[in-house]
């Protein structure tokens, strides 16, 4: 803080250097290590001469780092020895391990002053529980707060679940000539969250709001030439997304990308349609023809 006039000494007790010459003046030069030093007042001091305490201000007075005693000293007067006080309502510097966490002020440690190997010295540690905590800063308490790292994962960003995929039909689906036909993706390859109908209704039902991304993939075990072949992404009943192809004997293969936003109880289906004058059978199988989905990560 700002102060008129000198600023106070601010330090540990001091004990001058030894004066050793006295010579029969009364101003005397006070150092500490060679070095000039100048006490707060005559009144921050303790000075002994010929074994006897001195009276601060009549004894003896103080300007900068001159002491200057009532009198001149007499050859064989001895000066004992001077201790400066420092400000006497400074402490000073605290001994180690006396400072209580009861004495430091709120928000009073700034980054700066944080040792890095608190966070560094520590053991490493190659991977967390779900029980395992970590240190965030709630905003709207403007408090540190403790958080489970189940916790933590489940408030940043994410999963993709629910998800699934879907192969088949698990015998050969045949598809009518020019006749949309749902496909019967019966292989369930994964659904760990069961929204996947592989046995009825053959739909997809997300049951959780949010976008997702929606793909399909279907081939033809008869290969013969259509010129409007036809993949769509069905929601609700209704088409949302077509893929339409042309297709030579060895070409008759079909494949869309959607991405959608659903609501909990919206529905999606794949249908397909062909031209080629004949019923035709969808291929088997994972691979080669599939129906599958997942949440996109917000």
């Amino acid at each position: 803080m700002p102060y008129i006039g000198k600023t106070p000494t601010v330090g540990n007790f001091q004990v001058c250097d030894a004066i050793s010459v006295v010579n029969g003046q009364a101003a005397y030069t006070l150092q500490v290590g060679g070095v000039n030093v100048a006490p707060e007042s005559a009144n921050h001091m303790l000075v002994s001469l010929n074994g006897i305490l001195q009276k601060p201000g009549s004894s003896f007075t103080i300007s900068g780092s001159t002491m200057t005693f009532a009198s001149n000293l007499a050859t064989g007067d001895v000066i004992d020895f001077v201790q400066i006080l420092g400000n006497v309502l400074d402490l000073g510097v605290p001994s180690d391990d006396t400072v209580t966490a009861a004495k430091i002020a709120d928000d009073a440690v700034s980054d700066e002053h944080l040792d890095v190997t608190a966070i560094t010295g520590q053991t490493a540690e190659t991977s967390a529980a779900d029980a395992d905590t970590i240190i965030i800063h709630d905003d709207s308490a403007s408090a540190l707060r403790k958080m489970t790292r189940s916790n933590f994962l489940s408030g940043v960003g994410g999963n993709n679940t629910p998800l699934f995929r879907a192969g088949g039909p698990g015998s050969q689906q045949s598809i009518s000539n020019n006749t949309y036909t749902k496909v019967t993706f019966s292989d369930e390859v994964y659904d760990p969250s069961g929204v996947y109908d592989a046995s009825s209704n053959y739909r997809f039902t997300p049951g959780t709001a949010g976008y997702y991304f929606i793909s399909a993939l279907v081939m033809y075990e008869d290969t013969r030439s259509q010129t409007d072949s036809r993949l769509l992404i069905y929601k609700n009943g209704s088409a949302i997304a077509t893929f339409k192809g042309n297709h030579t004997d060895n070409d008759a293969v079909g494949d869309i990308n959607y991405i959608d936003l659903a609501d909990d109880d919206d529905y999606y289906e794949i249908y397909v349609r062909q031209n080629s004058g004949f019923s035709v059978n969808l291929t088997t199988g994972t691979t080669r023809c599939y129906f599958q989905a997942f949440k996109l990560i917000s």
